[in-house]
């Protein structure tokens, strides 16, 4: 008889939720967790009163309403829409694509002027069978807007130039010949009023956790410890590499306190030139629309994923999709181990998306 019905490692959103039904259905959970706290990405930290997104922006967006309501339970959400703001040189343009922008690029007023102008555009290069992510944006909105808003924070993104990225990783562009600013489509968006972390601390109450442990340091430990598994880590590490290293993007974030109460006077500030080493400037007070005296920024800047850092967007090139294949199979061999969450998927999955596929796991296990 083991000490335990499910070892569950990590404590971000997959981990956290399966951790939180298991228990209500009555088996009993130890969740493991490498990092020094809980929430996994989501995990926010008061700082001068200031609940910071330790791991970037999370803006939760959903039109799920089985989600929405499911995530209700641990958490009161504001009304924060995400409109960001991108900054070319001295210049500002509202984001997504939409008539505030076109106004401010061309002076256009009408919908009718813009589209005009958009579809002049794309006519003039004459791309019908577009080779690289350049082309393709250049024939999706034409060359104004690929040039101030697309190329340079594209290429800092994906640390490679336009013209060397495929096609396929724009499949579309959001154009909207409205004043809708709003990023998002959903029908639900906001931020937990007080931060992420309070949602995974209801969620763990009453389940024994336990921080700052590497299950591969003891792995057989661990492993001797409950029927079943649940794994959110990396997929390719745990079974040992065995087909190669599955590849990721990274990011750095760099946070300051200013000593003022309105930094950029927006949550999100993308910073679409080239020259400047950052994508975007986080202001986390205004995600909760904060009136202290001071403020928090986080420079965000992409890069090359390296032994140590956190692996944040999964490539999914076919060279990689091939590799992570071959570790599914391995995975859906092992009966008495759950695969789930980002890492464990190699998938870049939304937090709404991890809530989906957690409770579907759920309900499918606990049938």
């Amino acid at each position: 008889m083991k000490k335990y019905d499910y070892l569950i490692v990590g404590a971000g959103l997959f981990g956290s939720i399966f951790a939180y039904e298991a228990t209500k259905r009555g088996k009993k959970c130890l969740v493991i967790e490498k990092r020094d706290h809980i929430g996994g990405n989501c995990y926010t930290q008061n700082v001068e009163g200031i609940n910071v997104h330790k791991y970037g922006a999370h803006i939760f967006h959903t039109s799920n309403k089985v989600v929405w309501d499911y995530i209700q339970q641990f958490a009161e959400f504001n009304r924060f829409t995400n409109s960001p703001i991108a900054r070319y040189k001295d210049e500002l343009y509202s984001l997504p694509f939409n008539m505030l922008t076109f106004n401010k690029m061309w002076g256009v007023i009408t919908p009718q002027e813009a589209e005009a102008k958009i579809k002049e555009q794309i006519a003039q290069e004459s791309i019908t069978e577009p080779k690289n992510l350049e082309e393709q944006a250049i024939s999706l909105v034409g060359r104004d807007i690929y040039e101030k808003l697309i190329k340079g924070y594209t290429e800092k993104q994906w640390g490679r130039k336009c013209t060397e990225l495929p096609a396929f990783i724009i499949k579309r562009l959001p154009v909207r010949y409205t004043y809708d600013n709003n990023y998002f489509y959903d029908t639900y968006q906001g931020i937990p009023i007080g931060g992420y972390t309070g949602i995974f601390e209801r969620m763990l109450d009453g389940i024994e956790v336990k921080l700052g442990v590497d299950f591969f340091t003891e792995r057989e430990y661990y492993e001797n410890l409950a029927d079943k598994i649940v794994f959110t880590g990396m997929i390719d590490e745990y079974f040992g590499y065995q087909f190669g290293k599955l590849e990721y993007r990274s990011l750095r974030f760099d946070n300051e306190v200013l000593d003022m109460p309105n930094y950029q006077g927006n949550a999100v500030v993308n910073y679409t030139e080239a020259e400047v080493p950052y994508t975007r400037i986080i202001e986390h007070k205004h995600f909760e629309y904060g009136t202290q005296p001071k403020t928090v920024i986080t420079r965000e800047h992409s890069k090359e994923y390296e032994e140590g850092d956190e692996p944040y967007y999964p490539i999914n090139d076919a060279r990689n999709n091939e590799l992570y294949a071959k570790y599914k199979e391995l995975a859906d061999e092992k009966s008495n181990v759950i695969f789930g969450g980002r890492l464990a998927q190699y998938k870049y999955f939304d937090m709404h998306n991890i809530i989906a596929e957690a409770l579907e796991c759920v309900n499918a296990h606990f049938r």
